[in-house]
């Protein structure tokens, strides 16, 4: 069942601006009663792959109902199309550049796309540089506010969908320095250990069920929380040890 509308808000704005808070004024004023959840605005600059892992591993622990906007826009004010994506009772808005797929995959994959193509639900006057304000967070509004998803505009069949990531890439670096990777512990049952190769060093990790089940200071191979195989340091940074970051290339194999 359903819970009641909320819009969850994940952008790489930062926080040194207004532009979260300008975002949130037009929320406001269309949808003054649905609670904002803000998600992270700390996603690197035009990141949109690291914006789409956030989105997949956060929007299915709300509720149906749930209004996810996500802004990581590099192509804002060109050609890119602005959609709405409808998945598993969810809706996700955002720029057509793969941002929303993975989520929508994870609530069971997009039943429908449709293009924002009614001018009634953006504001009246949009800016080329500022869709979070003029185009996204209003057609969020309207959406938890009970606009039917059908007046969004035409339907999309061809979305846009980010590559997937390869076996080994690093997928993210958490606050904590911990690297997820694109494996899942599976991969590797029955081993103790795995054996990695990072940087010209060849390093055995054990294979555990969390971090204090090594020494503080030693590195521990784990199944994370959405199910990757992740790197960690007990009580450390991981990723500055390793000298890595989202992107690289970690060769992982059973020790």
């Amino acid at each position: 069942m359903a819970g009641a509308p909320r819009i969850t808000f994940t952008t790489d704005y930062g926080l040194a601006d207004g532009f979260v808070a300008a975002c949130h004024g037009v929320i406001a004023g269309i949808a003054p009663v649905v609670p904002v959840v803000d998600v992270t605005h700390q996603v690197p600059p035009g990141d949109v792959r690291r914006g789409a892992l956030v989105l997949a591993q956060t929007v299915p622990w709300f509720p149906r109902g749930s209004v996810h906007v996500a802004v990581v826009d590099p192509g804002v004010g060109t050609a890119r199309r602005a959609i709405v994506l409808r998945a598993g009772g969810h809706l996700l808005v955002g720029p057509d550049n793969g941002l929303l797929m993975w989520a929508a995959r994870e609530l069971g994959g997009p039943a429908e796309v449709r293009e924002i193509a009614n001018p009634s639900l953006t504001l009246a006057r949009v800016s080329r540089t500022f869709h979070g304000r003029d185009v996204f967070a209003p057609v969020a509004a309207h959406l938890a506010a009970g606009t039917p998803f059908a007046e969004v505009g035409p339907a999309v069949t061809d979305p846009v969908a980010p590559a997937e990531p390869v076996p080994g890439e690093v997928l993210t670096v958490d606050h904590f320095g911990n690297v997820q990777l694109a494996h899942s512990t599976a991969e590797f049952a029955g081993a103790d250990t795995l054996r990695i190769e990072v940087g010209g060093r060849v390093l055995t990790v054990p294979l555990r069920g969390t971090f204090g089940e090594v020494a503080a200071g030693e590195l521990v191979a784990y199944a994370d929380s959405a199910g990757f195989l992740a790197i960690s340091l007990n009580r450390g940074d991981a990723a500055t040890l390793l000298g890595v970051r989202a992107g690289d290339r970690i060769k992982v194999r059973p020790g």
